[in-house]
């Protein structure tokens, strides 16, 4: 690039970033590659964007990874993530990334999405994250596991909620389910639905049952005796 049109190009980038993290921009995927690939992936053309451009792009870019299926690149992400100067409050690469995921998702409202992103959570599993940001990804994470306000998630998004928060924090499993039960049943008007969907999941554990053991025992029976 000539010195003007690399001018150019850093104001619109700067600009960009900041507009799409202030405003919540959702990425379009094309950019979102872009970005990920030619520019956070790319130490020689990184390097040469000033450093609050670069924090600014990569916490733009955490909240779209495991929307675009780019998973495989966020080890990748990780370690070219710039320093920020609150790093030894906040912590490093992974908390950051997490707690801009975690923000992401108390955003979204779509059940697809949602799930999308909580099936994409046991990724974290095993990062070393401060305390304060296991907190935070665990309150996140229980705002979802129960139905009603402020999130209203449906009864798909909060079994995968529970799902990931049994996966990545699982001391503390069951008094958060005994808590959940004891706090549904101070509202009535959830009962009926729940009773309903308990006795639909008893009848389909039967029927999967039932239907294990017949195929067992025709391809017993289809077995050649010698």
């Amino acid at each position: 690039m000539s010195p003007q049109k690399d001018d150019i190009y850093m104001l619109l980038l700067k600009n960009f970033t900041k507009y799409s993290l202030h405003f919540c921009v959702v990425l379009p995927h094309i950019v979102f590659q872009y970005l990920l690939e030619d520019v956070a992936l790319e130490p020689k053309r990184l390097n040469k964007i000033p450093v609050q451009v670069q924090r600014d792009l990569f916490l733009l870019l955490s909240r779209f990874i495991f929307f675009y299926n780019s998973v495989d690149k966020l080890g990748s992400f990780l370690r070219q993530f710039p320093l920020f100067p609150n790093a030894f409050l906040v912590g490093g690469a992974e908390d950051f990334f997490v707690i801009e995921l975690a923000d992401q998702l108390q955003k979204l409202k779509v059940e697809p999405v949602l799930l999308h992103y909580l099936s994409h959570i046991k990724l974290l599993q095993g990062m070393d994250l401060r305390m304060a940001t296991s907190t935070r990804l665990k309150a996140c994470l229980y705002s979802f596991t129960s139905p009603g306000g402020p999130m209203y998630p449906t009864r798909a998004v909060r079994h995968a909620a529970w799902d990931a928060l049994d996966l990545l924090f699982p001391v503390g499993r069951y008094p958060r389910h005994l808590i959940s039960l004891f706090f549904r049943l101070l509202y009535p008007w959830y009962w009926p639905s729940s009773c309903w969907n308990f006795i639909m999941d008893c009848i389909k554990a039967v029927l999967y049952s039932l239907l294990g053991l017949i195929y067992s025992s025709l391809e017993k029976l289809r077995k050649p005796k010698f």
